[in-house]
């Protein structure tokens, strides 16, 4: 069994990106989801870098509703997601859907752009 108090020293000297890549883990290998509360623990220790977490950098495209053009909303979603168009159709029928996940500002909004240009309505988060 391992020893609570080291593993917990150890916790708490985890910086912010370090905490991430541990809840990442836990979701993905054993789909556990870790409390808000164990992410703002590790927050204050971090220092410095609190403020930079703080500041987003990854976006996620969610199509609301393809509106009256579906047929252009599928073709933009295939061609900002470079999937089939098996695929594209699948993400705006299942709409509200995400089209693209973790990608910059920048893309976030080119994307959003594309989608609304062909009738779509989007959010980004």
């Amino acid at each position: 069994m391992a020893d609570i108090k080291k593993l917990a020293e150890e916790l708490v000297k985890l910086t912010v990106l370090e905490v991430n890549e541990l809840k990442n883990h836990l979701k993905e290998e054993y789909g556990i989801e870790p409390a808000a509360a164990a992410v703002a623990v590790a927050g204050p220790a971090a220092g410095g870098d609190a403020a930079a977490a703080d500041e987003k950098t990854e976006f996620t495209v969610t199509l609301k509703d393809a509106g009256s053009q579906k047929v252009a909303v599928i073709k933009a979603v295939k061609e900002i997601t470079g999937l089939g168009l098996g695929e594209a159709k699948a993400i705006v029928d299942g709409a509200p859907a995400p089209v693209v996940e973790k990608v910059s500002k920048d893309d976030a909004e080119a994307a959003k752009k594309t989608l609304e240009g062909a009738g779509a309505s989007v959010e980004l988060s």
